[in-house]
C-alpha cells in the first residue's frame, strides 16, 4: 500500500500572511496569522507534486482524507508547557559542561564559567536554557553517568535559581533523575530515547516534556558511512513510529518535541534534504527543534570561506528555518542569532 505525507509549502509572513489567511487564500501555520502557507507537496516514495489547497477537493478520496487529517495537525496551535511558540521561532542556547564538545569543549566547565555563559544566554534571549556533561561529537565516546552529573551538577543547582526553562541534554535515565529532582523542564536526549532502556519509565513516571531526536548509530560511529533509503521519509517514519510506541507505553501528553538531528548520522546531502523539506515534520502535529549552529555541513557548503564558528552558516540556516516555521532552534552564538532573526522579522513579517 503507497503511504502518502504532507509538507506545507509557499509561506506568507507578517500583514501578507493575515491578508491571505483573512481572504482564505492559505492557512495558518501552527495557528498563527503571521506565518501561512497556499500550497502542500504530496509525497510518496516514488514521486511527489505540489498543488494549491483549492486543489485538495480535486484529489482521490483516499488522498483527500489524508491531506484534511494532516492540514488539520499543520494548522493546529501548538500548546507546550511552559512555551509559547506564537512568536517563534524561540531560542534555545547551549550551556556546554564538557572538556571535549565539538565547538565550545572545555570553555564553561571550570569554576563559575556555566553559571556566567547561562546567564549571559538570558540576558541575550535565551528562552531555553540546554545544559550537557557529556559530548555527543561524531567520534566522541561514551563517559560514566557519575562523571556527567559532577561535571553538571553545581552548575544546574544555581542556574535553576534563575527560574528560567531549563533543558536536559543528556541520554542516560539516572541523569534524568537528578535533573527532574531539580526541576529541569525538559529532556533533550539525541539518542531518540534509544540508548538507555530505562529513559521511557522515567519520562512516563514524571510526564516531563522531552525531545525525540533522530540519531543513526552511535556518537562514536554515526559519521562512519550513514545511509538512508529516502533520508526526508525515514525519518518522518521514525518520528511516527515512535510516537506511536510511546503512546502505547502510557505517555499521553503533548509536550514533545521533534528534532530531525542535524549532523547525527547524515552526511552533507542528507542533511540539506531534510534543511530544505523541513515543513514536512509539522504534519506530526509537534513543534520542531533545529540544531545547525556551527556544524560541519556550513563547511561543506562554503569551502574556503569556512571559519571557526561558522556565525555566516549558522544565521543564514536559521533564517531559512524560521521561513519553514521551525519553533526552536538550537543555538551557541544566541546574540547574534538574535540580532538577525529580530531585523529579518522587522523585514519580512510587518
Amino acid at each position: 500500500m503507497i503511504k502518502y505525507y504532507t509538507r506545507a509549502c509557499n509561506f506568507y509572513y507578517g500583514s501578507a500572511s493575515k491578508e491571505k489567511i483573512k481572504k482564505k487564500l492559505a492557512l495558518p501555520l501552527n495557528g498563527s496569522n503571521s506565518i501561512s502557507f497556499d500550497s502542500i507537496e504530496i509525497i510518496n516514495r516514488k514521486n511527489k507534486k505540489k498543488i494549491h489547497i483549492s486543489e485538495i477537493k480535486k484529489q482521490s478520496n483516499k488522498i483527500k482524507k489524508k491531506l484534511k487529517e494532516d492540514i488539520k495537525l499543520i494548522t493546529r496551535k501548538k500548546r507546550f508547557k511552559g512555551l509559547n511558540f506564537l512568536n517563534s521561532p524561540i531560542i534555545m542556547g547551549i550551556v556546554n559542561l564538557t572538556p571535549d564538545s565539538f565547538s565550545d569543549g572545555g570553555k564553561y566547565n571550570k569554576n563559575n564559567q556555566g553559571f556566567n555563559r547561562a546567564k549571559y544566554l538570558i540576558k541575550k534571549g535565551s528562552k531555553i536554557l540546554d545544559i550537557g556533561g557529556e559530548s555527543t561529537r561524531p567520534g566522541a565516546k561514551d563517559i560514566d553517568k557519575s562523571v556527567e552529573w559532577k561535571r553538571i551538577n553545581k552548575t544546574l543547582k544555581k542556574i535553576k535559581k534563575l527560574n528560567k526553562f531549563i533543558s536536559l541534554d543528556t541520554r542516560k535515565s539516572w541523569i534524568m533523575e537528578e535533573g527532574i529532582k531539580n526541576n529541569i523542564n525538559l529532556i533533550n536526549d539525541v539518542s531518540g530515547l534509544s540508548y538507555d532502556d530505562k529513559t521511557v519509565f522515567v519520562l512516563k513516571k514524571h510526564k516531563v516534556p522531552f525531545v525525540i531526536h533522530h540519531m543513526q548509530g552511535t556518537p562514536k560511529v554515526m559519521q562512519k558511512n550513514p545511509r538512508y533509503k529516502n533520508v526526508l521519509l525515514d525519518i518522518y517514519d521514525f518520528f511516527e513510529h515512535k510516537l506511536k510506541k510511546l503512546r502505547h507505553m502510557g505517555i499521553k501528553h503533548n509536550n514533545i518535541v521533534l528534532d530531525p538531528g542535524i549532523g547525527f548520522g547524515k552526511k552533507l546531502k542528507h542533511n540539506i534534504t531534510l534543511l530544505n523539506n523541513i515543513s514536512i515534520f509539522h504534519s506530526l502535529g509537534f513543534p520542531i527543534m533545529l540544531g545547525t549552529s556551527r556544524k560541519k555541513f556550513i563547511k561543506d557548503l562554503s569551502g574556503n570561506n569556512d571559519s571557526k564558528e561558522r556565525l555566516g552558516g549558522t544565521i543564514s540556516s536559521s533564517l531559512y528555518a524560521m521561513t519553514q516555521g521551525v519553533q526552536i532552534l538550537r543555538i551557541h552564538d544566541v546574540n547574534e542569532v538574535n540580532q538577525s532573526l529580530k531585523v529579518f522579522k522587522s523585514l519580512n513579517f510587518k
